[in-house]
């Protein structure tokens, strides 16, 4: 019979993995913003993110069966599908902060620079 602490450890070590995987779309639309990616790299690179995403089920599984695997594994893939979706809907623009708007002063303003301009 396990351990109370090592069924808290392993109760921790999923939850931790669970909640870092459920952030993907997140990172995924982040990363369009960036530029980094795009829906077309991501639909041409899928196969290379079930071989990864089922990589990953198998080291955060505690134990070396198929059904813990494929119980990580099947919504690491949903949760890549809805990233695509994610990058399709929100990641067509760039971050506000990174870019500037054509047509808009190059010139660094300061902000005393910029109480003077309004007086």
């Amino acid at each position: 019979m396990p351990a109370v602490s090592e069924y808290f450890s392993l109760a921790l070590r999923l939850l931790i993995a669970f909640g870092v995987i459920f952030e993907m779309p997140v990172l995924m639309v982040f990363l369009a913003k960036m530029g980094i990616v795009n829906v077309s790299f991501l639909n041409r690179n899928r196969k290379y993110a079930i071989l990864i995403n089922f990589i990953i089920a198998a080291i955060l599984t505690p134990t070396p069966d198929v059904m813990n695997q494929l119980m990580m594994g099947v919504p690491l893939m949903i949760l890549y599908e809805i990233s695509v979706i994610a990058v399709w809907a929100f990641g067509r623009g760039s971050l506000s902060g990174f870019t500037k708007a054509e047509g808009e002063d190059q010139s660094l303003i300061g902000p005393d620079e910029d109480l003077a301009k309004k007086e």
